[in-house]
């Protein structure tokens, strides 16, 4: 509740964050605008399971739980470096509880461009959060059905050796479940480097 009514707050102030960073140093980010890599991660096919479970929740439902929406924004804006509003756009559209000023504040704030002091360094792990989170795999394994045979620890990271080879015969890494389409710790790299650019 106090998150909702700092949101109202921030947004009846700077009515312009709708569309703009309340930091304006992030008019000058160098976003990417690879549309493969959005449309891979609207459609769950990113190669990263609990990316891509939240993203199929997401457009099965129209809900999905904070923690997966964090994990899913940061994978967007950090790792893809996509503009945070294409995903607040497709949160807008996809979400059964969408607001407006939520909406705003959190993509802000995972971007890195919002209300908080110092939030660029805030890359979270899709596959240390999955495996914290869903430890036993029963998230993924619902969500994305063609991992649901993989044990733990491969479900979180299928394409990881020696997740690979251990299952080669039950998921096929680039056929029956995408690569990633970017390296996790390259891409953590890249995206720490544009930042402190600024």
């Amino acid at each position: 509740l106090i998150c909702r009514e700092f949101a109202h707050h921030l947004i009846y102030h700077f009515p312009h964050t709708v569309a703009e960073p309340l930091d304006r140093r992030f008019e000058r980010f160098a976003w990417s605008r690879d549309t493969a890599h959005l449309q891979a991660w609207q459609s769950g096919r990113t190669g990263i399971p609990i990316v891509d479970a939240g993203m199929r929740q997401l457009w099965a439902t129209g809900w999905m739980h904070n923690r997966v929406r964090m994990i899913v924004a940061s994978f967007l804006v950090k790792n893809l470096r996509i503009h945070w509003l294409e995903g607040a756009r497709w949160f807008w559209d996809t979400l059964v509880d969408a607001d407006l000023a939520n909406n705003t504040l959190n993509w802000q704030w995972v971007a890195g461009s919002g209300a908080d002091a110092a939030p660029y360094f805030r890359i979270f792990n899709p596959l240390t959060q999955s495996a914290k989170f869903d430890p036993d795999g029963e998230y993924v394994r619902r969500w994305v059905p063609e991992l649901a045979q993989l044990e733990v620890p491969h479900i979180h990271a299928p394409h990881a050796p020696p997740a690979a080879a251990l299952q080669a015969g039950v998921v096929h890494i680039g056929s029956t479940y995408p690569a990633p389409i970017v390296d996790l710790a390259e891409s953590r790299r890249a995206a720490l480097a544009a930042y402190h650019s600024l």
